[in-house]
């Protein structure tokens, strides 16, 4: 398979399915592409009835073959990040992959156009992160859950009101900001620069004033953006957590048991937002909808992360408690979104913190309806 008959591939796809986030190609099953979270075959018509071995090492040597660094990563550590951009229709995010001594690829889309705060709907309280001066806003959750496409939005904001320098360490980069007020410096890994730490560091010398990791990957990274921050930067990231308060303990977790009380304090004067999301589906079953955990700090908060949670103090509560300055758990704004009919009560309680809070939520409401409840 040449990259001109790849091309033609994807576009055939991507004609079919304009809205899909993810194409899959995995050695025994058809072409597939994801919509809406839920992979299907496509293409049928091309008689590809299932991939062969041949078919994906083709497409491997053809997506990541002019890379030597690629080629090495792929046969050391197994799975190789990359970009590919189809002329004129698409960008894409790239990792191919070894299982069972066949190669996998799958294939994110990633918007061509910049998403902002109101394309997003996404909660007004995120432009205070935007308007922070210094300290670490943390954007966390699973994968494929949009954490990105928030920080591009928050990133929009600063472009659209601040004439201040912006460096970005992506893998790939994945939105491309046009400069309106801001001027971006938007660098790649392993294009660019050879790991996030080493990036991180090289940017402390290039007069930015906010910086986007594209992920908090390792200790190293983590106490290079400490530093940052308290050196008058504002470093924007993402974790792969749940809710704010593990975001906290995990950061706290990379470092040794002697280091901890340093960490603590230090991430307590840091921190400025922690903003967990998840992909919920939506009630009529096309779309999803994105739920938030949204934490900012106050003096409670630091408190806590320095001493640690205890009872009566955990971040779940405090959350609960700041919800008029526009703080709010996943479990208040998945109460909020059935209460508007956006989604079903077995998705409300499936994607809940606490099932029991929810359910309680979802009964007063019920309730006030007049309806049954349990």
């Amino acid at each position: 398979m040449t990259r001109k008959e790849l091309d033609f591939l994807v576009g055939r796809i991507l004609d079919e399915n304009p809205e899909l986030s993810d194409i899959n190609f995995t050695v025994g099953k058809p072409l597939q592409a994801e919509v809406d979270g839920f992979l299907k075959p496509v293409c049928e018509d091309l008689g590809i009835a299932r991939l062969t071995p041949f078919h994906t090492e083709m497409m491997m040597l053809n997506l990541a073959g002019k890379d030597r660094r690629n080629i090495h990563h792929l046969l050391t550590q197994g799975s190789c990040d990359l970009s590919y951009h189809l002329p004129g229709r698409a960008r894409f995010r790239v990792n191919i992959f070894s299982q069972r001594g066949n190669y996998s690829i799958v294939m994110r889309q990633l918007p061509t156009k910049v998403p902002t705060l109101q394309d997003l709907n996404l909660p007004a309280v995120l432009n205070e992160v935007a308007q922070e001066k210094n300290g670490i806003a943390l954007v966390t959750g699973a994968t494929g859950t949009g954490k990105s496409t928030t920080l591009a939005a928050i990133l929009d904001v600063i472009n659209r009101e601040k004439p201040v320098h912006v460096i970005t360490l992506e893998d790939p980069v994945e939105f491309v900001h046009e400069p309106f007020r801001a001027t971006f410096n938007q660098r790649e890994l392993g294009l660019d620069y050879d790991s996030f730490a080493s990036g991180l560091r090289a940017a402390l010398r290039q007069a930015p004033k906010v910086v986007l990791v594209g992920e908090m990957r390792d200790r190293e990274t983590v106490e290079i953006a400490l530093s940052a921050a308290e050196t008058g930067h504002l470093v924007l990231s993402t974790l792969h957590t749940v809710d704010a308060g593990q975001t906290i303990h995990r950061i706290i977790g990379m470092f040794e048991l002697e280091e901890e009380r340093l960490i603590r304090i230090r991430l307590a004067d840091s921190l400025r937002w922690a903003i967990s999301q998840r992909l919920l589906p939506k009630a009529e079953g096309t779309g999803r909808v994105a739920a938030f955990e949204i934490m900012g700090t106050n003096l409670r908060v630091r408190e806590a992360i320095v001493n640690g949670e205890s009872e009566g103090k955990r971040f779940y509560e405090m959350i609960q408690q700041a919800r008029p300055f526009g703080w709010v758990t996943f479990d208040d704004y998945i109460i909020d979104i059935y209460q508007q009919g956006v989604i079903t009560e077995q998705t409300a309680l499936a994607y809940a913190s606490k099932r029991a809070v929810v359910k309680r939520g979802i009964d007063q409401i019920k309730a006030a309806r007049g309806e049954k409840t349990t």
